[in-house]
C-alpha cells in the first residue's frame, strides 16, 4: 500500500501565492483605504472625550451655576406672584430651553470637536459606503463563531480586564484618599458639599481619563501593527500589481520595439528631403538639413552607426542627396547632438565648408 504524501509546504499558502511576507504597496493601501479598511483606536477616543469633557465641565461650572441661579431667582422669587397662563408658561419654557443651551452646549461641543478632531489625527477623511453593504459571509455562524475565539477577540478581552483592573484602582485611591472627608459632608453647606464632591468626580475623571489615554495610545499602536500584518503581500501579489500597474514586460517590451521603429521610418522619412550626409565612411552617418529662412543653423534630421549608417546612405543614395566623407566631424556631430538638435557653434566653420562644397557640386551639375 502506497504510503501518503506530505508535502514540505502549507498548500493554502501555495494557492495564494505564498506567505505574506512584503510590506503593502501604496496602491494596496490606496485600494484598502478606499473600502473604509483604516485603523484607529476607540479607546483613544474615549480618553481624549473623557478628558476634554471633564476639563470643560471643571471650568464651565461656575458659569452654569450662574444661569440656574438665574432661572431660579426669576421664576421662583421674582415672578413668583404672576398669573399661571399659559404666555407665561411658554415664555418659562422657553427660557428654561436657552439656558439648557447655555449649560450643555461648552461641554457638548468641545466633546464633538474632541471626537472628529482625535478621528481624523488618526484616519483622516475617508468616505466609504463598503463597510455598511450586506455581505452574506457575516451571518456565517461557524465564521462568526471563528471571530468570537480569535486572536484578537482575545485581545480585546485582555484589554477590558486590564481596563476594568486599572479603572477601579484609580477610582480605589480616590476614594481612600478623601474617606475621612465624607463623614463631613453632613456639616457641610449644601454648596460646599457639592464643590467637594465636584473636586473628588473631577479627580477621578482626570485620573481615569490619563489611564485610559496611555491605553489609547498603545492600542493605538497595537492597531497599526495588525493593520499593517493584514495588509501584507506575498511575493506574487507585489509580482501581480507591478505587472498589473507597469504592464507585462514582454507587452512593455513589445510596445518599446514599435516606438523605435515608428521613430526609425520617421528618420529615415526626413533623409531624402536634407541637404547632405556626413559619413565616417562606414560606421557614422550624421544628416543635416539646413534652410536659410527658417533655420538660424544647420540641424541633424537623422544619425546612424554601422548598419544603420549603411542604410541612411542607401536611401540618400536613391534620393541624390550628397554624401561627403569626413571621419572627424561626422563623430564629432553624432556624439554631440541628438536628432533635431542645431550643429554647436564650435562645429559651425567645418559645417559651412561641406555644405558650401555641396552646394558648389549642385551648382555644376545645374549648368551641365
Amino acid at each position: 500500500m502506497d504510503e501518503p504524501i506530505l508535502f514540505p509546504f502549507d498548500l493554502q499558502l501555495f494557492a495564494e501565492g505564498g506567505e505574506k511576507t512584503e510590506k503593502a504597496t501604496p496602491r494596496r493601501r490606496q485600494e484598502a483605504r478606499k473600502k473604509g479598511q483604516v485603523f484607529k483606536s476607540v479607546d483613544l477616543n474615549s480618553a481624549v472625550i473623557l478628558l476634554v469633557g471633564f476639563t470643560v465641565l471643571y471650568f464651565t461650572t461656575p458659569s452654569m451655576v450662574h444661569y440656574m441661579q438665574e432661572f431660579m431667582v426669576r421664576y421662583f422669587i421674582d415672578r413668583a406672584l404672576q398669573d399661571f397662563t399659559p404666555a407665561f408658561v411658554h415664555e418659562m419654557l422657553l427660557d428654561a430651553v436657552w439656558v439648557m443651551v447655555k449649560v450643555c452646549l461648552p461641554v457638548l461641543g468641545a466633546v464633538v470637536v474632541a471626537g472628529l478632531a482625535v478621528t481624523l489625527l488618526q484616519v483622516g477623511f475617508v468616505f466609504s459606503g463598503e463597510p455598511l453593504a450586506m455581505k452574506l459571509e457575516r451571518l456565517n455562524p461557524v465564521e462568526g463563531f471563528q471571530r468570537i475565539f480569535s486572536k484578537r477577540a482575545l485581545a480585546e478581552f485582555c484589554k477590558s480586564l486590564l481596563k476594568i483592573t486599572l479603572v477601579g484602582y484609580v477610582v480605589y485611591t480616590v476614594m481612600v484618599k478623601y474617606l475621612d472627608l465624607f463623614p463631613r459632608f453632613t456639616d457641610m453647606a449644601p454648596v460646599a458639599m457639592l464643590h467637594a464632591v465636584g473636586q473628588i468626580i473631577f479627580e477621578m475623571a482626570v485620573k481615569t481619563g490619563i489611564v485610559l489615554l496611555i491605553i489609547g495610545i498603545l492600542d493605538y499602536l497595537y492597531q497599526w501593527w495588525e493593520h499593517e500584518k493584514a495588509l501584507r503581500m506575498s511575493k506574487e501579489e507585489v509580482k501581480q500589481e507591478y505587472k498589473q500597474t507597469e504592464g507585462d514586460p514582454q507587452i512593455r517590451s513589445r510596445q518599446r520595439q514599435k516606438q523605435r521603429e515608428m521613430a526609425m521610418r520617421r528618420m529615415m522619412a526626413e533623409v531624402p528631403k536634407a541637404d547632405v550626409v556626413i559619413t565616417n565612411p562606414t560606421h557614422f552617418a550624421v544628416v543635416l538639413k539646413y534652410d536659410a529662412d527658417k533655420m538660424s543653423a544647420p540641424v541633424v534630421v537623422a544619425k546612424g552607426q554601422d548598419f544603420l549608417a549603411l542604410r541612411i546612405k542607401s536611401v540618400a543614395m536613391e534620393n541624390s542627396v550628397a554624401i561627403v566623407e569626413n571621419p572627424p566631424l561626422a563623430q564629432s556631430l553624432y556624439y554631440s547632438t541628438e536628432i533635431g538638435d542645431m550643429v554647436p557653434e564650435s562645429l559651425y566653420q567645418a559645417v559651412a565648408e561641406v555644405l558650401a562644397f555641396v552646394y558648389r557640386q549642385k551648382q555644376k551639375a545645374i549648368h551641365r
